[in-house]
């Protein structure tokens, strides 16, 4: 994994985007937190393996994937090798079977750059693939439904891309874990295998303490907000959505083990220059709680 600095990685990946296809990016993940919350501090980086790029809208997604990716690759981008695949695919290739559209940057950092679609629909948080050919090779779009919610207002930076907004990307993390799964992640955070719900709940958490540390009332506004974009993306199913967004969150609180897994992933992610300790995060992790996700549950109920 990689410590970067949030401003200088975007701008070096706005840079090498076509300009035409700018406006369709949003940054998701570490970085656009990272950029969200430090980028007036050049002294604090965040720790990632991957920086997450989604293409919006949707419809137009395969066709900016097949622009950005080949542009990247006429800049000297290569495919990210791994031991399941050391190659793009083929058309004789199954979408399952094909690698993601995964890129290392040309000068050879320890990070590389992923591409994701937007979902095709606001039905739900299944995952889909979507085939992309380029001219070198074949290669899958991932997505998943309730990413529609960091296309909600996202904030447009300096470089011409969109980052996605924390409060958002937080919402996206809890509707996709409403209970600790025990699926571990497919490769170790520094030495140790992490829980995937952990991880990304412990994300929750960072996004929480972040917020708090810029302006202690800044969870307060969360569940209006959160309201406006469920009934945007999801209205069908607001109700539902609102009485379990907070599930997993309040399990991980509930449990020693999980929280300080969580803090870990914390540590060696997007708090690497903080280095909070698990009690922060709890007090954190309760404040979102209290102001943010009991709220929403109440007006799910009305």
């Amino acid at each position: 994994m990689s410590m970067i600095s949030p401003r200088e990685v975007l701008k070096q990946i706005a840079s090498a985007l076509p300009e035409e296809c700018r406006g369709s990016v949003i940054i998701i993940g570490s970085l656009a937190a990272g950029y969200h919350y430090f980028r007036d501090d050049p002294e604090s980086v965040v720790q990632t393996k991957d920086v997450d790029c989604m293409l919006s809208p949707y419809i137009e997604a395969v066709h900016t994937g097949k622009a950005v990716a080949e542009r990247l690759f006429r800049e000297k981008w290569r495919f990210h090798k791994n031991p399941e695949w050391d190659k793009p695919g083929t058309s004789d290739t199954p979408l399952e079977k094909l690698p993601l559209v995964r890129l290392d940057p040309p000068e050879g950092a320890e990070w590389f750059l992923e591409l994701m679609a937007s979902p095709p629909d606001t039905g739900g948080n299944g995952k889909q693939l979507f085939r992309l050919e380029t001219n070198q090779g074949h290669f899958a779009l991932c997505s998943f439904g309730y990413l529609a919610l960091v296309q909600e207002k996202p904030a447009l930076t300096e470089y011409g891309v969109h980052v996605a907004r924390p409060e958002m990307m937080a919402l996206a993390n809890l509707l996709h874990h409403p209970f600790i799964r025990e699926e571990r992640m497919s490769g170790p955070i520094e030495d140790r295998s992490i829980k995937r719900s952990n991880k990304d709940l412990g994300r929750v958490l960072a996004i929480a303490y972040l917020a708090t540390a810029k302006d202690p009332d800044a969870l307060l506004d969360w569940a209006d907000v959160w309201a406006e974009a469920l009934h945007a993306c999801f209205g069908n199913k607001f109700s539902a959505l609102c009485s379990r967004a907070g599930d997993g969150l309040r399990q991980l609180l509930g449990s020693a083990v999980d929280m300080e897994e969580a803090a870990y992933t914390c540590a060696y992610g997007l708090l690497r220059s903080h280095r909070p300790t698990v009690e922060q995060l709890e007090i954190a992790g309760k404040r979102l709680v209290q102001d943010a996700l009991d709220p929403l549950k109440t007006m799910g109920k009305k």
